[in-house]
């Protein structure tokens, strides 16, 4: 066991010190989401692979019944989420949302979500998984899927961030789904409500738009919602998400294309919804949480960052609807995914072929 003790160097009011246990490796893990009321996580890897893991026993299972990725770069199996009213102590049978990238016609591929039954009452698999939204449109190229899933807080509806696919100016254009955050029905139709409810699809999915590579999502207490999302060579971004929301995507950009060719930076007067935070050098965010628990009191209500070129945790302080780092907590890897655990421990998924599950916890 290592139990490694870190801890930030930055504002000692905010400073918090954990150990560090690892739980064993995945293949390109991809995200991490404990099943409500129990100690066991699913995790997804990008290749397809798809385990149910066991906290206390340290047993891994695969799920049978994941669904066939378009796997390369950065396609494959995506994001996983539950509904936390089925918190109920049992693995059971529950609802499951899944995302990946699906091959279409030619050499184009695109995000999906899908539903379906995790049934875990002998052996686990996923029964009646069907697409329930698809991004528009498919297009060529294997980047920025983004395709990470939010379900709201009263669970009327399923948020989903829809990357611009390495295409830039689809996300000004808001007769396609690219470089968006589409708000849904829990059976993925367009939710009531949305700015163009009254449009025909896709332009009724829409929330927000002008995104780039949007890898973390979620709310705060006071039902706020947050997403990180990748800048190019510099300029990543948090944003506070408001309905009908422009982030200026390509025309804006803290950061420049990686020709070295200047983005104008966001101005007061450009018309776009500002960055709460933006980072030059980049953190390249692998994922987001909003810390709830009663384990780390520094880290209660802010967010949670896992960095991919930041190799740990960056810890953000959220005020309102201001935002501001204030520590790095150093983990020597890429780090893909977060998820909090029952007891209030952090659970870290770091990257690449053999990366690990590690539990961060006082």
């Amino acid at each position: 066991m290592d139990t490694a003790k870190s801890t930030a160097q930055d504002e000692a009011s905010k400073t918090v010190s954990f150990s560090t246990e690892e739980h064993g490796t995945f293949n390109k893990g991809w995200a991490a989401a404990f099943i409500p009321g129990t100690n066991k996580v699913v995790v997804t890897e990008k290749a397809g692979g798809l385990f149910l893991y066991d906290t206390s026993s340290r047993q891994k299972t695969a799920i049978a019944g994941a669904p066939t990725v378009d796997f390369g770069r950065q396609g494959g199996l995506g994001d996983v989420a539950f509904m936390e009213s089925e918190a109920n102590g049992q693995i059971g049978s529950r609802a499951i949302y899944l995302s990946w990238a699906e091959a279409g016609e030619g050499d184009t591929r695109g995000a999906v979500v899908g539903k379906g039954m995790l049934n875990c009452t002998q052996t686990c698999a996923i029964e009646g998984l069907k697409v329930i939204w698809r991004q528009a449109p498919k297009t060529t190229g294997r980047g920025h899927y983004s395709h990470r899933l939010l379900i709201s807080p009263d669970e009327q509806h399923l948020y989903v961030a829809s990357g611009d696919r390495q295409k830039r100016e689809p996300a000004q254009d808001n007769t396609d789904t690219l470089g968006t955050i589409v708000r849904l029905n829990l059976d993925g139709t367009p939710a009531a409500g949305n700015p163009w409810a009254d449009k025909a699809a896709p332009t009724n999915q829409i929330w927000s738009w002008g995104h780039r590579n949007i890898l973390g999502l979620d709310w705060d207490a006071d039902g706020r919602l947050w997403e990180i999302e990748h800048g190019p060579a510099g300029g990543d971004e948090l944003n506070l998400v408001k309905k009908a929301a422009n982030f200026g995507w390509p025309t804006r950009s803290n950061g420049d294309h990686y020709n070295g060719n200047d983005i104008p930076d966001h101005s007061a007067d450009d018309g776009f919804a500002k960055p709460a935070a933006h980072w030059t050098p980049v953190l390249a965010p692998g994922d987001m949480l909003v810390y709830r628990g009663d384990m780390f009191a520094g880290w209660k209500g802010d967010a949670l960052v896992a960095g991919l070129a930041a190799k740990g945790i960056v810890h953000v302080d959220l005020d309102g609807e201001t935002a501001s780092e204030v520590a790095r907590y150093d983990l020597g890897g890429r780090m893909r995914a977060l998820a909090e655990g029952p007891d209030g421990a952090l659970w870290v998924l770091e990257d690449g072929d053999s990366g690990r599950l590690l539990r961060l916890s006082l």
